[in-house]
């Protein structure tokens, strides 16, 4: 708490005119302990003598009436029964003060929350610490106000400090606290908490005075001087200007302290006007609630904001008029986060969290307005509130940044007045929106009353069979309102501390979706033809429970589940009284008489077993997918939270039976069920919760289960035809993602749930063909996504091939077949798993066996590209490991070979530049194969081939022992190539090096037949040069590539075809020169002068070398003599 260090001012003036100064002479102003003569308080005696009428009277008048009230009644009031009052309107319940000071009262919040809260730290333990350690002290009661010192105890960092805490107090809460600790926050601090705690445990040790105006009323005048003067001289030099300013006023005859009646008296009590409520701080919340939004979600404080949330609902349950007050206070600092202008300035989105934070904000204003014992003043003061919020450009979407334009569903109820409001004159639906619409529901419905009210409340004369009869067949009360609106009164029951009447009004709502459920089915059997006639369906439900706003399915489900594991704290015992007279007593005395609840339960039937029922009607609700991407998360993740919460639930035969029960109903419920034949095409996927319901039905009814997760596998929106109605022919839809607006943002969620449903029933059916045979349709059906079947097929693969167990041939196949299906479909599509997908393939072939491998290759075309095909398939199929692997005997490997080359052969001829060389390599132990092969890269090396692709082949015809095959691939790559003046560092360098060398080593012919593609192709002086120096070194033919050189006769540079390659080096110098020379900068001028010095040795290898070098120098003085500074570097060079 920020408890502030003065104290506030006091609330009210007190007077005593009818008093005379004489009957108060000789009296004085004593004190007694709290529980002093005539106490009696309870429990504070160790006698169980019974109370007395006084204090009886005294608690009563203590909790509801201020005191002022009871001074204007009386005219005077004895000491004795104004000590009694005064005693007792300090609080009793440490609960309340436990709230004020801990974010959690028993460990139920830090528990939810997911994180360990240390306890010791806690202001409330602290307290309780500091008391028990003997360190309050001085304790002081003086009428409302009490007082005392805290010392907390030395610690290595602080030294020792002692603490003045003052509490004001009125009709049993604490309005006001002050502590010289100055600690900043919420709730109140440890040293507050001691002093209370010490005044509600040992209240006979507090020492007890009547109001301080009661005393001073007295004192004659001489007292009351001394009384003054021995006050201003105890705390004179805080006091004395105070005290001095006062007596000038009060001399002043037209002061204004002097117009007024009576004096203040910080210790007197409440007036008459004064709100009773306990002491919260509203600035620090504010402030608090600024610095955890500011935070932006860091630091933990979302969690902190949910903290106060929960605080919110702890102070609603406790009836406390501050929950009221703490949620505007954290809505005004919500409404005014700037982050809310900045988002919508810049169409971004908020975080998911953020979003979270403001569906509980609305969802608690939701329970506030529906508070069934709010004054209207109050609730229309509330609704003033919530529309001046609602009318704030950025205040946020009900679902998301999408605007939904429902019609007001939440009035959609038999109240009368409030019906279905036209949707077109709405504007878009904000947070507020259904609280703002609850504003106009009320409680005082007669049927309404009678069911939250009376466990005896039935009517089995009732005849009525119609859809909104009040009772069923058995008698039982019903209750027909939107069924979201129905469960937020639930909420709102149980939200104000009435557990017992949310409950019934739960047990309610729940039986009447069991009746609408039964009619639903009865409806759709009787228009089963038709419907299934014309294949399609509408929805149902505007409005879906399951990720709902008001979160309708969640509600019932923890009411009843709490009422199952027992009486949720906070029940009083006592049932709301909604009509204008009061409750009497004898009918209250009668109370505990009652016939539980479960009188309205089936015979056998626990509240586990209906909240379970609850779940499984909700979660199988056929509803439409809603607009937005929050939106279409909430619906996720409010299923997954639901079905988590059953899972904690351990499965009995009597909910088995209720499993079993629902199945059939989802099964058969037609356009009422999301497992129904029909659904419409853009229903939410029931995926995750028939997975769900699969698992749990499996071990008891296989067949049920089977039947729910298959027809659950749907997932008509990715289909371009409507479903049929008879959903088990196994056909094969085209999967096309429609082009509509707002788009299904969730879909690869959903298609992954889909895939995990589908891995759940193959795992499953392992063992059992013909089931596995029904799933294998079904995903072929269902499943659109490529990587999913692909998961799917892995996954079948894993647990076909359990390192425990022989393979489960026909799950292989499975697994075979859901991977070539997977090849189909990404064959002309770009994936960059595919060369993944395309071994793991060869890998399954290879386990279902040599019949699998050859039919692959057989249909290669419809399954791989040629690359594939020959570089990974054909690879593999003919690698030691897999004939190892299959146990092949030599028959068995030259069928597969003789597959794989001409598997090879026809890739090569579909796709020559990538597959020639794979086949040529696959082909090598067959000769026909192999010159096959050849012959189709030399068809296709004019056209189709590049001079990269030639000069590989040719490189490995020559490794291979083919150097003429070789050399002719290499002509045919040259006359592909074009090397230009300033490609010295080009790749297909070493190619041309390695071809010339190749002909070299073949003859004479050869190397004259090649010299002219060279010069023809290749530009480049330096690497003309190169290949030149090389050809003089040996003599053609007379030895390998590597060999040695020999003493043949060499070449002449004056005759063919040497001479040619001369003439062509010593231009391509010259071009390059002139070229370098018109681009050249002075950085470059050294390194031109080495390329001049290259271009000498080659021209010097000419007869007339020299005299040509020295025309072409003068040549490059006179051309470039603007050139100085290069020219001369030229001149001392080269003269």
């Amino acid at each position: 708490m920020a408890e502030r260090v003065q104290q506030p001012p006091a609330k009210r003036l007190c007077c005593r005119p009818g008093y005379s100064t004489t009957c108060r002479q000789g009296q004085r102003a004593g004190g007694t302990v709290c529980g002093g003569s005539g106490s009696g308080q309870g429990g504070s005696s160790k006698t169980q003598s019974p109370e007395s009428l006084l204090d009886i009277a005294a608690r009563k008048v203590a909790e509801k009436w201020p005191f002022q009230r009871v001074e204007e009644r009386f005219e005077r009031i004895p000491e004795p029964v104004q000590r009694r009052i005064v005693y007792w309107s300090f609080p009793r319940s440490e609960r309340e003060i436990c709230m004020y000071s801990s974010f959690n009262t028993g460990g139920e919040e830090s528990a939810s929350s997911g994180e360990s809260v240390d306890e010791t730290r806690l202001p409330f333990r602290r307290g309780i610490a500091l008391l028990e350690s003997g360190c309050v002290d001085n304790v002081l009661q003086v009428g409302f106000h009490l007082s005392g010192t805290v010392t907390e105890p030395a610690t290595p960092s602080e030294p020792e400090m002692v603490c003045s805490v003052a509490i004001s107090f009125d009709r049993c809460k604490i309005t006001s606290v002050t502590c010289g600790c100055g600690n900043k926050d919420i709730f109140y601090c440890a040293h507050v908490v001691a002093l209370s705690l010490y005044r509600v445990r040992r209240p006979e040790q507090v020492k007890l005075h009547l109001p301080i105006s009661e005393t001073l009323f007295q004192m004659n005048r001489d007292q009351l001087q001394k009384f003054v003067q021995y006050l201003i001289t105890v705390h004179h030099t805080e006091v004395l200007p105070t005290a001095q300013k006062l007596a000038d006023e009060i001399l002043s005859q037209n002061s204004e302290i002097n117009q007024v009646h009576g004096a203040p008296d910080p210790t007197a009590g409440a007036s008459v006007d004064d709100e009773n409520c306990w002491h919260l701080d509203e600035e620090q919340v504010q402030e608090q609630v600024k610095l955890f939004l500011s935070q932006g979600g860091y630091h933990g404080s979302g969690k902190q904001l949910n903290l106060l949330f929960s605080k919110v609902r702890e102070m609603l349950k406790m009836r406390d008029s501050n929950g009221a007050r703490m949620l505007t206070l954290i809505t005004e600092q919500f409404m005014a986060d700037p982050r809310l202008a900045l988002w919508r300035q810049q169409g971004t989105t908020m975080t998911d969290k953020y979003r979270q934070l403001w569906d509980e904000l609305g969802a608690l204003w939701m329970c506030i307005v529906l508070n069934p014992h709010c004054k209207p003043e109050q609730k229309a003061a509330w609704l003033r509130q919530l529309k001046k919020w609602n009318s704030v450009d950025v205040c946020p979407l009900e679902d998301g940044n999408h605007g939904n334009e429902l019609p007001n569903l939440t009035n959609a109820l038999p109240q009368g007045a409030h019906g279905n409001q036209d949707s077109g004159t709405r504007p878009h639906r904000t947070v507020f929106t259904r609280a703002i619409e609850a504003c106009d529901l009320h409680w005082q419905d007669s049927h309404l009353q009678h069911i939250i009210n009376d466990d005896l409340y039935t009517n089995y004369c009732y005849h009525d069979n119609t859809e909104n009869s009040l009772f069923d067949s058995r008698g039982w009360p019903l209750w027909h309102e939107h069924v979201p609106t129905a469960c937020a009164r639930v909420d709102a029951l149980r939200s104000h501390g009435y557990p017992r009447e949310a409950l019934r009004l739960a047990i309610a709502i729940v039986n009447t979706l069991r009746r609408q459920q039964q009619k639903q089915l009865e409806l759709f059997r009787n228009h089963k033809k038709d419907l299934l006639h014309k294949g399609v369906t509408s929805i149902t439900n505007l409005e879906g429970w399951v990720g709902h706003p008001l979160d309708p399915i969640g509600t019932l489900f923890s009411t009843l589940m709490e009422t199952g594991r027992g009486d949720e704290d906070g029940s009083q015992g006592g049932f709301l009284d909604f009509s204008a007279s009061t409750m009497s007593s004898s009918k209250y005395s009668e109370l505990h008489l009652f016939p539980s609840t479960r009188r309205f339960l089936e015979e056998g039937e626990s509240y586990l077993a209906l909240a379970v029922e609850t779940a499984l009607m909700g979660l199988g609700q056929q509803r439409i997918m809603p607009d937005g991407l929050y939106a279409q998360e909430k619906v996720c993740r409010n299923e997954e939270h639901l079905i988590a919460k059953l899972q904690e639930v351990d499965l009995d035969d009597t909910l088995v039976k209720i499993f079993r029960k629902q199945a059939v109903f989802l099964l058969e419920g037609g356009p009422y069920s999301g497992l129904g034949e029909l659904i419409y095409r853009e229903s939410v996927p029931m995926h995750t919760f028939a997975k769900y319901l699969f698992t749990c039905l499996l071990p008891h009814d296989a067949e049920l289960a089977y039947k729910i997760a298959l027809r659950a596998m749907r997932l008509p929106v990715l289909e371009s035809t409507a479903p049929s109605g008879d959903m088990s022919r196994p056909h094969h839809i085209v999967s096309v993602v429609p082009n509509r607006y707002p788009r299904w943002f969730t879909l690869s969620h959903i298609e992954s749930q889909q895939c995990e449903l589908a891995s759940t029933m193959l795992t499953a059916a392992k063992g059992d063909a013909r089931r596995l045979e029904t799933v294998l349709e079904s995903i072929q059906k269902n499943i659109h996504s490529s990587s999913h079947i692909f998961k799917l097929a892995q996954d079948a693969f894993k647990i076909a091939t359990l390192m425990d167990s022989l393979p489960d041939i026909t799950l292989l196949k499975v697994s075979l077949e859901l991977g070539l299906q997977v090849m189909r479909m990404t064959l002309s599509t770009l994936n960059w798993r595919r060369r993944e997908m395309v071994r793991w393939l060869v890998t399954c072939a290879t386990e279902v066996g040599v019949y699998a491998l050859d039919s692959i290759m057989q249909s290669w075309f419809t399954l791989f590209t040629p690359t594939e095909a020959t570089s990974i398939v054909a690879t593999t199929v003919m690698s030691n490991s897999t004939i190892v692997r299959l146990h092949l005997d030599c028959h068995q490997q030259e069928n597969l070979a003789s597959s794989a080359r001409t598997l090879a052969l026809q890739c090569a001829m579909k796709d020559p530049q990538n597959c020639a060389l794979s086949a040529l390599t696959l082909c090598e132990k067959d000769h026909i194969a192999f010159e096959t092969a050849y012959q189709i890269v030399l068809d296709a090396a004019t056209t189709g081939m590049s001079y990269t692709q030639l000069f590989t082949i040719a490189r490995y015809m020559e490794h291979r022992g083919y150097p003429m095959r070789a050399y002719k691939l290499a002509t045919l790559a040259m006359a592909h190539l074009n090397l230009s003046y300033n490609q010295d560092t080009h790749p297909a360098i070493n190619d041309v090096l390695w071809a010339c060398a190749l002909s070299h080593s073949l003859g004479k012919n050869e190397l004259a037949a090649i010299i002219p593609l060279v010069v023809k192709s290749v530009k480049c002086a330096t690497v003309l040069s190169d290949i030149l120096r090389r050809c003089t070194l040996t003599t053609p033919g007379m030895v390998a590539l590597h060999s040695r050189r020999n003493s043949g006769k060499l070449m002449s540079l004056d005759k063919a075809p040497l001479r040619q390659l001369l003439d062509a080096t010593i231009g391509a110098y010259i071009n390059t020169t002139h070229s370098r020379l018109t681009h050249i900068s002075p950085r470059h001028y050294s390194e031109f002068i080495e390329f001049l010095s290259k271009a000498r040795e080659t021209f010097l290898m000419a007869h007339d070398g020299h005299i040509q070098f020295t025309q072409f120098i003068d040549n490059l003085k006179q051309i470039y003599k603007g050139k100085k500074k290069l020219m001369m570097l030229v001149r001392e060079r080269f003269g």
